[in-house]
């Protein structure tokens, strides 16, 4: 199948935040709120916009990825990093090789742009085919200093976590979800119905 990886538009906007919301209904938790984090991640000092792609096909966004800064303090050292999330394709479009290219792609221009390597919380079954490893090997934790699967990094450039030590902390736009908030903003959207199922995080 063609798509397109491109730089997003504020007309896709919408698009985009609607993609999302489907990816996400339902995955881990009943409904989602990764379309109201996209949405307010754009006005957020933490975004990098250069950074965020979106993947076209058949005249829709079929996926995309964003990309903000995280930090690792150490006493009173503070070093930045990259974050990415959410990543998301559409189900439709879905185990087409999408959701790579577009990891790979921001990936390579982020080391172009001067990164040097990137923390996240993602899926442990995935992430690793694309470089990610625990961030244990690296010397660097939660900010409660734990360690487990889903937390990983990946330098962008040999070296790239040389001297960086400590926690790892996500921009606090991540947490800044309100439920009240999200009601509202899930009218501009068509209604999808919440279910619990069994393979959810709750």
């Amino acid at each position: 199948m063609d798509y397109l990886i491109r730089e997003e538009t504020e007309a896709d906007w919408h698009a985009a935040e609607w993609m999302t919301k489907k990816a996400f209904w339902n995955l881990h938790v009943p409904g989602c709120d990764e379309h109201l984090l996209v949405h307010k991640l754009r006005q957020d000092t933490s975004y990098v916009p250069e950074l965020t792609r979106v993947a076209e096909a058949d005249g829709e966004i079929v996926g995309a990825i964003y990309y903000a800064i995280g930090w690792v303090q150490d006493g009173d050292k503070r070093t930045e990093v990259l974050t990415f999330g959410p990543l998301c394709v559409d189900p439709a479009y879905q185990r087409m090789g999408i959701g790579g290219a577009l990891l790979d792609t921001t990936l390579d221009l982020a080391a172009q742009l001067g990164w040097k390597a990137v923390i996240i919380y993602g899926e442990p079954d995935y992430y690793p085919r694309h470089g990610f490893c625990t961030c244990d090997r690296f010397g660097i934790t939660t900010p409660e200093g734990e360690n487990f699967p889903a937390f990983m990094g990946k330098e962008l450039v040999p070296g790239g976590f040389d001297g960086v030590h400590g926690q790892f902390y996500d921009p606090p736009v991540y947490f800044n979800l309100p439920q009240e908030e999200l009601e509202e903003f899930e009218k501009g959207f068509p209604y999808l119905e919440k279910l619990h199922l069994p393979e959810q995080w709750v």
